[in-house]
C-alpha cells in the first residue's frame, strides 16, 4: 500500500479502499478478506474517461467531436492504462490468488488496466473528484496528444491495406482469455507470414484483435522508417 501511495502521490485516509483496489478477484477464492477491485474499477473507468474528455476538450479547441473521441479512446485503452500502471510499479503490488499464479502472468496486462481504474475510483471515494482529477492528470496528462485524433478508427482495415500493398494478408489468433464469464478479457495476436507483428487484449475478441492490429501498425511504420523488411523474421531481413 505504501508503495502505491508513493507512486500515485496520494495518501489514503481509508486504507481499505487501496487494499480493495489492489485485490484481484482470484484472491477472494483463497479466502482473502474484503473486496476485489471490480466495483472500484467500474467507478474509476468513468472518472478516467471524464478527466481525459475534459482535458482534450480544453486543449484542442479546433478538433471536432470525432477527433476528440479518438483521443479519449487512445488514452483510456487497456494498452495505455496497463503500460502506465506497469511503469508505476503496480504489477508488484497486486494481490493475486493461487488460481492466477499458474497462468505465467497472462492476465497481468488486464489486471494492470483494472487496477489503474480501481485506484482512480478509490482516490475519488477517499479524497473527492479534485484529488482523482489531479491523479489522472499526473499519470495520463503527459500522454494526451492531438496525434491520436488522426489514428485510424478501424485498425484491422488499415493493417489489411498496408499489408495487401505488399501482397501479404494479415490473420489473427485468440491465444487466451481471463476473468469471470461476465467480465472476460481476451488476448489476441496479429500475424503476417507466420510472424507475430502485434499483440492486444480487450473485453471482446473483436476488441482484442483491433488492439493487436493497432500495435502491428506501429511496428510496421517503425520498420518502414528504419528501412527494414516489412515483416520481421523474413529471409530478406536475415540476409
Amino acid at each position: 500500500m505504501a508503495a502505491v501511495e508513493q507512486a500515485v502521490g496520494y495518501t489514503f485516509t481509508d486504507k481499505s479502499l487501496i487494499t480493495a483496489a489492489l485485490t484481484h478477484p482470484s484472491a477472494l477464492e483463497d479466502g482473502h478478506q474484503g473486496c476485489s477491485y471490480e466495483r472500484l474499477e467500474f467507478l474509476g473507468d468513468s472518472v478516467v474517461g471524464l478527466v481525459i474528455a475534459d482535458q482534450a476538450f480544453e486543449r484542442y479547441r479546433d478538433i471536432d467531436e470525432g477527433g476528440l473521441t479518438r483521443i479519449k479512446i487512445a488514452l483510456v485503452s487497456g494498452e495505455t492504462l496497463s503500460e502506465v500502471a506497469d511503469e508505476l510499479g503496480f504489477g508488484d503490488c497486486i494481490i493475486f490468488g493461487e488460481s492466477e499464479a499458474g497462468t505465467n502472468g497472462r492476465g497481468l496486462h488486464s489486471a494492470l488496466e483494472n487496477v489503474f481504474e480501481a485506484v482512480t475510483g478509490a482516490i475519488y471515494l477517499d479524497g473527492g473528484f479534485e484529488a482523482a482529477y489531479q491523479w489522472v492528470l499526473r499519470s495520463l496528462g503527459p500522454r494526451i496528444s492531438e496525434k491520436y485524433a488522426f489514428v485510424p478508427e478501424n485498425p484491422k482495415s488499415t493493417l489489411q491495406e498496408v499489408l495487401q500493398a505488399h501482397g501479404i494478408a494479415p490473420s489473427y489468433r485468440i491465444v487466451g482469455e481471463d476473468g469471470p464469464p461476465h467480465d472476460r478479457t481476451f488476448f489476441a495476436l496479429a500475424l503476417a507470414q507466420g510472424a507475430t507483428i502485434g499483440e492486444g487484449s480487450g473485453r471482446s475478441k473483436k476488441e482484442a484483435e483491433a488492439a493487436a492490429a493497432q500495435q502491428a501498425i506501429k511496428l510496421l511504420n517503425s520498420r518502414q522508417e528504419a528501412g527494414l523488411p516489412l515483416v520481421p523474421g523474413t529471409d530478406a531481413e536475415e540476409r
